[in-house]
């Protein structure tokens, strides 16, 4: 009899575990079953807005549903990753997954509003290296020659940032830990602002990247000295890298993927996937990425959280380290 019982028991649960899986699968066949809202935490017309919409509007094409891009901005990327966060988990709303919200707010905030495993990771879009830009009277030539100046001179570099937590303040952070150099940190409310004021002789240089510098480089405003990355970039074929450098630990970036609310069925996870990778390899998707300056992603989903654990681990250490702050 308690033999009976207890296969009638183990039947029971295989039937819900085969109902989930065959439920599971048939929402993953029939996804998108209606339009789908792509959160981009921040204001349109940043990269972050135009790969969205480039990869949207590709997604739209192959499954005839609307990518619609819903532009969410404000606290550093927060309030729109906190709406994916707390969405249904159904793959129709996603995240257009960034440092800042994904991780940076996450980590430097004591009570964030989400933790970093309320996402689940799709697909790895692609990075920008950072790039030093700096006023041309600045005398180092490259960032070898600026961590000798910054040394012999400690603590009147200034060195700005879109603010306190940014990408560019956590390079800062990283430059600054991995060359032992001491200069002055100068938050700003955007990076338009500090690089207007790079521009003006206000602060001497800063970390962008290379879209959001490319007018003042062209204009021979601002100069480059170096690129935050084991290569150098396309667009700036003159300008070394740090691995060239002798650069050493300090590599740094903006990144994007797609990321979902966590408990997303998998079958939706890997159709997704599989579409955007598709995309990526796309001639004309190609070459827009290629003239943000971005390094093409793609891969697997566990390739994209096992990135986003290596950053969050990068940006842990400098906290336990004491290089930059938690509020």
């Amino acid at each position: 009899m308690k033999i009976a019982i207890r296969m009638a028991g183990m039947l029971t649960c295989l039937a819900l575990i085969s109902g989930a899986a065959w439920g599971q699968d048939t929402a993953a066949k029939n996804y998108p079953g209606k339009p789908v809202r792509w959160v981009v935490p921040f204001p349109p017309g940043a990269s972050n807005d135009i790969i969205a919409r480039l990869i949207g509007q590709k997604l739209t094409d192959a499954w005839g549903q609307q990518f619609v891009i819903d532009n969410r901005p404000g606290a550093g990327g927060s309030i729109g990753a906190d709406t994916v966060a707390k969405a249904m988990p159904d793959g129709h709303t996603l995240l257009l997954a960034n440092p800042g919200p994904s991780i940076n707010n996450v980590l430097l905030r004591k009570k964030p509003p989400y933790r970093i495993n309320d996402f689940a990771p799709v697909v790895f879009l692609g990075y920008a290296p950072l790039i030093i830009v700096a006023n041309p009277a600045f005398s180092p030539k490259n960032a070898k020659e600026l961590i000798d100046y910054a040394k012999a001179n400690p603590g009147k570099v200034n060195w700005g940032s879109s603010g306190v937590g940014s990408s560019l303040h956590i390079g800062l952070a990283l430059f600054q830990a991995a060359t032992g150099v001491n200069v002055t940190h100068v938050p700003y409310k955007g990076a338009a602002l500090a690089l207007t004021d790079v521009v003006g002789g206000q602060i001497h240089l800063m970390y962008t990247t290379s879209v959001s510098g490319e007018a003042q480089i062209k204009a021979g405003r601002v100069k480059v000295l170096g690129v935050a990355d084991a290569k150098r970039q396309p667009v700036l074929p003159d300008v070394p890298s740090f691995a060239e450098l002798g650069i050493k630990n300090a590599d740094a970036k903006v990144w994007f993927g797609m990321s979902a609310p966590a408990r997303t069925p998998r079958p939706i996870i890997e159709k997704l996937n599989r579409e955007v990778n598709k995309t990526l390899e796309m001639p004309d998707v190609r070459q827009r990425l290629d003239q943000l300056g971005l390094v093409i992603g793609g891969g697997t989903p566990e390739e994209f959280a096992a990135f986003i654990k290596t950053e969050a681990g990068r940006l842990a250490k400098l906290i336990e380290a004491g290089a930059i702050s938690q509020e």
